[in-house]
């Protein structure tokens, strides 16, 4: 496996990542085409992309850095195969390089259902094993997300 970092995604990268979004993530975040999550990925701010590629040159996980109200945030997504291989802590460190502190929200709560049926399974306990705190007074809760914020400091 290689991991990329890149400034820009094509097409062919964006429509990866997508599968992995729609097949990891709660069903209401889910894009239904690849106009929602291009709209996506042009609406964040200087976003520096990276990519965990296999041995076929397949994406399987994605990371993005961007900036957001003055602060460095990131978002991340696994392909499941992968989670408890250590390749979440991989990407985590990588994009901690270079940066004093970065900011996510993250899902705490396992009410919401995959697309493939399956109860989506909180990864906070990760988050706080990889040196986050949770902001426990600052979510975001709606109809789509119910998620506290996290930040890593150096």
């Amino acid at each position: 496996m290689k991991l990329i970092e890149k400034k820009f995604l094509d097409n062919d990268e964006k429509s990866q990542i997508l599968k992995i979004w729609n097949n990891e993530y709660p069903k209401t975040l889910n894009f239904s085409d690849s106009s929602g999550f291009d709209n996506y990925i042009n609406s964040l701010s200087e976003p520096n992309h990276y990519l965990l590629r296999n041995e076929n040159n397949e994406i399987e996980a994605w990371a993005c850095k961007f900036e957001r109200d003055s602060e460095k945030w990131f978002a991340v997504i696994l392909d499941g195969k992968l989670h408890g291989k250590g390749k979440g802590t991989e990407i985590l460190n990588l994009i901690k390089e270079n940066e004093t502190n970065l900011n996510g929200w993250v899902i705490d709560k396992e009410i919401f259902i995959k697309q493939n049926g399956e109860i989506y399974k909180s990864p906070l306990n990760f988050y706080t094993k990889n040196s986050f705190k949770v902001c426990q007074d600052i979510r975001v809760n709606n109809e789509k997300l119910s998620a506290v914020k996290i930040t890593w400091e150096i």
